[in-house]
């Protein structure tokens, strides 16, 4: 019999942990293990790309009703889940009181508090069965590690711990009850242990996984009509939250509008783009700015661009700085705490200060530099940028 792993994930949205996913799931040899992946509400434009091999196991009510909202929770008639997500949102801003100003709080304290509120009131998933391995791939762990039977269970890190605050009463009991807990870089690893030093041996580095041949397939099915311009073609991905810093961007297109140089910033993604909006309003970077949305297939967007920028405040390991450079686009991203695990500085791509004149001008430097663009582009090509010998890792949990 091959070894079984049950696999949890909230839902399948454009994001760079789904994107992540995937890469695992195609990654996967299904004739050496056998996959059910759980995942808590059915949507998200990356459902549709869940590989057939895949087990995808059935949408259960209680659990889609953590992800939906509180309203959309009492419409489904579950109504002790909206219960207890209205008693976690108490506790929650009743915590994020006590906190210095400036403080930012992890998006997975809060989530946390939802999850061992909601926990009791999920059903068991012991029906399906004793896996060999339960990969919580997106923090909190609650399922896995209280409604599914394994002999291990690990704990996916995507997020830089060393740009925010955490409730480390609320945190660490649930880190400590993983087995072990999947890292996707260095520097990730350095700052999660500055919060919980006596998890270190439970730390695995795993990448993220992607796949080059997928991500050039991909990007060749299609030529972006918005982007047929003869400017300059700038690109970004991601979610609209303060972690991405995308509502600076109007600010930053507006000095290269005064340098003088002649572009198109587009920005795919999804989130609150109020204040983005706002912004590029305020900046007039209406005619050089434009908010694309979401979009199913990214990456014939990156490969008709002429530079990717990640202005971000911090990451994890940004996935789609790494698909950039697998089209063999040069990259100018912020210098988060975690930006030189992605980018060597000047040979694949450029590493800028956060600020927005810092950014405006290295953007401006390499656009004007058309050396400098092949230079790099040049470098991409002749590097390998894949790295799907990184599920041997998780096949060795399992012993096979």
């Amino acid at each position: 019999m091959k070894p079984r792993i049950f696999i949890n994930m909230h839902y399948m949205e454009i994001g760079g942990a789904e994107r992540a996913l995937l890469g695992l799931l195609n990654a996967i040899d299904t004739d050496k293990v056998d996959i059910d992946l759980f995942i808590n509400q059915h949507t998200g434009e990356f459902m549709k790309l869940i590989p057939k091999k895949i087990n995808l196991l059935p949408e259960i009510k209680a659990y889609s009703a953590i992800e939906c909202s509180i309203k959309e929770a009492l419409k489904k008639r579950q109504f002790k889940i909206a219960f207890a997500r209205l008693v976690a949102k108490y506790k929650y801003n009743k915590y994020i009181s006590t906190l210095n100003k400036g403080q930012i709080l992890i998006e997975g304290s809060a989530t946390h508090y939802v999850a061992d509120e909601v926990i009791k009131y999920l059903p068991s998933l012991y029906h399906l069965g004793e896996y060999d391995l339960a990969i919580s791939f997106l923090d909190p762990p609650h399922i896995i590690q209280d409604k599914v039977k394994a002999k291990k269970k690990i704990e996916w890190i995507h997020t830089d711990f060393s740009y925010v605050s955490i409730n480390y009463n609320v945190e660490f009991p649930r880190w400590s009850k993983n087995d072990y807990i999947a890292s996707i870089s260095p520097d990730i690893t350095e700052q999660f242990l500055k919060s919980f030093p006596t998890l270190r041996d439970k730390i695995i580095e795993i990448e993220n996984i992607l796949s080059p041949s997928f991500v050039r397939q991909q990007a060749k099915l299609f030529v972006p009509v918005e982007m047929q311009e003869d400017s300059l073609k700038i690109c970004t991905i991601g979610r609209f939250c303060h972690a991405k810093n995308f509502e600076n961007i109007p600010y930053i297109a507006q000095i290269l509008k005064k340098k003088g140089l002649i572009f198109k910033w587009y920005i795919i993604g999804f989130g609150n783009t109020s204040e983005t909006i706002e912004n590029i309003n305020k900046t007039s970077t209406n005619d050089c700015v434009i908010l694309l949305g979401k979009k199913e297939n990214p990456y014939p967007y990156i490969d008709n661009c002429d530079i990717y920028v990640q202005p971000s405040r911090y990451e994890g390991k940004s996935v789609t700085v790494r698909e950039a450079q697998i089209l063999c686009k040069p990259v100018v991203i912020t210098n988060y705490p975690t930006a030189k695990s992605q980018v060597q500085n000047e040979f694949d791509g450029i590493i800028c200060d956060m600020d927005n004149n810092s950014v405006a001008d290295a953007i401006f430097n390499l656009a004007k530099d058309e050396n400098k663009q092949a230079t790099i582009s040049e470098y991409l090509s002749s590097h390998d940028y894949g790295n799907e010998s990184e599920i041997n890792k998780i096949y060795k949990l399992i012993g096979i």
